[in-house]
């Protein structure tokens, strides 16, 4: 179902999450739960992954994931401010220690010339308090590759943020 190199990483992180009893939440936009399907595609990940949203609306965000409007309103649904209110927003709503959410454009259409397409923000967020962001801009790749990369990207942030 995924590109060969991404199960592995997804095993790492749910190897991690499960030995230091931490469970995982995913808030993902332009992903529409890609990285929650790739976090469970591990054979025993129930016992890492608590759930995963998909809130690809701006209403979703608000509604299942706590993101003030106004944020939204002010920044724009593709921006850091929101990438971390959903993450923020995901271990709130949850019962999860780690909580990653994805934010972009993945085209071929909805990008401008300040937010072009393949613009992605990322936030992880630790029950802790540490909260890491990463903006990436993958260019006009196509569709299927900005969310890919996405994938790998909110993949490799959560490895990072469990150690």
């Amino acid at each position: 179902m995924f590109p060969s190199d991404i199960e592995p990483l997804a095993k790492t992180i749910t190897d991690r999450a499960s030995d230091a009893g931490i469970m995982l939440a995913t808030a993902e936009s332009c992903t529409a739960g890609l990285l929650v399907a790739a976090l469970t595609t591990v054979s025993g990940s129930a016992k890492a992954v608590d759930r995963g949203f998909v809130t690809y609306s701006n209403d979703a965000k608000s509604q299942m994931l706590g993101v003030d409007p106004k944020l939204i309103d002010l920044h724009g649904a593709v921006s850091r401010a929101v990438a971390e209110a959903m993450a923020k927003g995901a271990l709130e709503t949850s019962g999860a220690g780690l909580a990653a959410s994805v934010t972009g454009i993945a085209g071929p259409t909805g990008g401008t010339a300040e937010k072009p397409v393949g613009l992605v923000h990322f936030a992880v967020a630790h029950r802790d308090g540490r909260l890491i962001h990463r903006e990436e801009r993958f260019g006009d790749i196509g569709r299927d590759a900005v969310r890919l990369e996405s994938v790998r990207t909110a993949l490799r942030m959560m490895a990072e943020a469990l150690g």
